[in-house]
């Protein structure tokens, strides 16, 4: 299964309708979906049910995670397994919702089958509208408040009918929970790079201060025991954390929060320990978070891009470059010297010519495309034959030395 290519929601389906749901109940379905980063907005992986055709990346993760996560609470709320019904629900749900502008809605539902529809759906909901180019230059990567998503969709299948202010209170709580959880925290670039994650994830709340302590609370306790509570906690807790540890304010803080939300002591010492583990595990792939300058993160996530669409095109690509004897002469001098000003006018006109024949590596094509160019030639060394450059060690070879 390819989340970036047509036909994936329908691939999904296949692989899930007729097997035994793996999820007994909605926590056991949160565990699974917190575990592979979803809850905390950093996807580092989906459930094991899903077998993909490629390694995928964070916001692929995302798109599989959130129809994951639809899909199942549909399964367990309702009692049924029809993946047909399971689609018009979904639709009739973010219609309701009303998300994005007016002619957004109108592309997304405009004709094309129901699972085509929940495809341009989802893909807007995980990078939020932005266009492919602005995807390449945006560090952020996905929505971190795809988890708002899925409890508003809970709240719909159990009756609720005014979706947007659902949605809406949902929001505003967890920026709210952000802003009083990181002022426990030292000040620093990763409190505000968080900061500005979940800022900028907002689908449904305009730009406000958060609430003051005593109204904070409040809101909080309105929440007390319900479904949404355990997602609220683990915001909290994801907070709070820093540097692989949790100082006794942070701690005593999250404790507090948690027990208005109906959580004992032990409760909430879980969900911290959750996160510690998470991060201890996982932190190399919290690319929103490494406090690099702009620069790098700019260079990391057009690397992530680059990457992925070498991966996903590798067979043609390697055909295409094999037959293009002059390109292949001039990559693999690129690799011992730097090339002069016309060879490397000639290398990026060769490679364009390339592009236009794989419709998705079209966005070398856009304007500005051109500065991934450099990343592409970088990375050929991994395409291409061992032959293509001889000084290459394989990691097997490498642990032998």
């Amino acid at each position: 299964m390819n989340p970036s290519a047509s036909g994936w929601i329908d691939k999904f389906g296949h692989l899930t309708e007729k097997t035994i749901s793996p999820y007994p109940d909605l926590p056991s379905l949160d565990r699974d979906l917190k575990s592979c980063g979803f809850t905390y907005g950093i996807n580092i992986g989906i459930p094991t049910y899903v077998e993909p055709t490629h390694p995928l990346s964070q916001d692929e993760n995302a798109k599989v995670n959130l129809l994951a996560g639809l899909y199942f609470s549909y399964r367990i709320i309702t009692g049924d397994n029809k993946y047909k019904e399971f689609l018009r629900s979904v639709l009739s749900f973010y219609k309701g919702l009303e998300l994005g502008q007016p002619n957004l809605l109108q592309k997304i539902f405009s004709g094309g089958k129901p699972s085509s529809q929940l495809e341009k759906l989802l893909d807007s909901r995980v990078y939020l509208g932005e266009s492919i180019l602005s995807r390449t230059f945006n560090s952020l990567i996905t929505n971190s408040l795809l988890a708002v998503d899925l409890l508003t969709y809970r709240s719909y299948l159990k009756g609720t009918h005014d979706l947007k202010s659902t949605a809406h209170q949902m929001e505003a709580m967890v920026i709210n929970l952000v802003y009083h959880s990181l002022e426990y925290r030292k000040p620093g670039k990763s409190t505000q790079k968080l900061r500005e994650v979940f800022e900028a994830s907002r689908s449904f709340l305009d730009a406000q201060k958060p609430c003051n302590t005593e109204d904070f609370k409040k809101l909080l306790a309105a929440y007390r025991n319900t479904d949404v509570a355990q997602y609220f906690l683990d915001i909290i807790c994801l907070t709070v954390w820093e540097d692989e540890s949790i100082e006794l304010v942070e701690h005593s803080f999250a404790i507090r929060q948690g027990n208005i939300l109906g959580f004992e002591e032990s409760q909430v010492v879980s969900a911290l320990k959750d996160v510690q583990t998470f991060f201890k595990l996982h932190a190399n792939q919290a690319f929103y978070l490494k406090q690099s300058n702009t620069g790098g993160q700019l260079y990391e996530s057009m690397s992530r891009l680059v990457d992925k669409l070498i991966s996903r095109n590798s067979k043609r690509l390697r055909k295409e470059l094999q037959q293009s004897g002059e390109l292949m002469l001039l990559l693999s001098k690129s690799t011992l010297r730097e090339l002069s000003a016309e060879e490397k006018k000639k290398v990026q006109n060769q490679l364009l010519d390339i592009f236009k024949s794989i419709p998705s590596l079209a966005i070398f094509l856009l304007p500005g495309g051109a500065v991934l160019l450099p990343i592409f030639i970088k990375l050929i060394p991994k395409l291409l034959p061992s032959s293509f450059d001889e000084n290459r060690v394989e990691n097997k070879e490498k642990n032998k030395l």
